[in-house]
């Protein structure tokens, strides 16, 4: 068995919070240079809001980047229509449909299928 150190428990506690400091800063580092290299971006606080409220993904993403349904369907070749009754909840997409359209939006397919589970929910209600 290796070397045992006995320490103080307010020095332990001490080492442990720098510890927690220190993963905190690393965390925040790596978020500064994924958004000053592009990586990641920030979104404003008025569709952040209309996430959590539940808003269809597709949709808030949709306003975001300015687009209407028309031209986001021309930018993911995908029907104008199946847009609409996605955005509406009555259709979720084919993973190949939901992944032309993040690519069109330039997202992670994850983002807009988070809310598949609750659009499914209010289908059946």
């Amino acid at each position: 068995m290796g070397d045992v150190v006995t320490i103080p428990r307010e020095e332990y506690d001490r080492l442990r919070a720098a510890a927690e400091d220190l993963a905190d800063l690393q965390t925040y580092d790596r978020a500064k240079a994924d958004l000053s290299e592009g990586r990641d971006e920030l979104i404003p606080a008025e569709y952040a809001d209309r996430l959590l409220d539940g808003e269809s993904a597709l949709r808030v993403y949709r306003d975001l980047r300015g687009l209407t349904q028309a031209a986001l369907a021309e930018e993911a070749r995908v029907n104008r229509v199946t847009i609409a009754e996605i955005e509406t909840g009555r259709k979720h997409g084919s993973v190949k449909t939901l992944c032309a359209l993040a690519d069109a939006l330039e997202i992670a397919l994850d983002d807009l299928t988070s809310d598949i589970g609750r659009s499914a929910d209010r289908m059946k209600n």
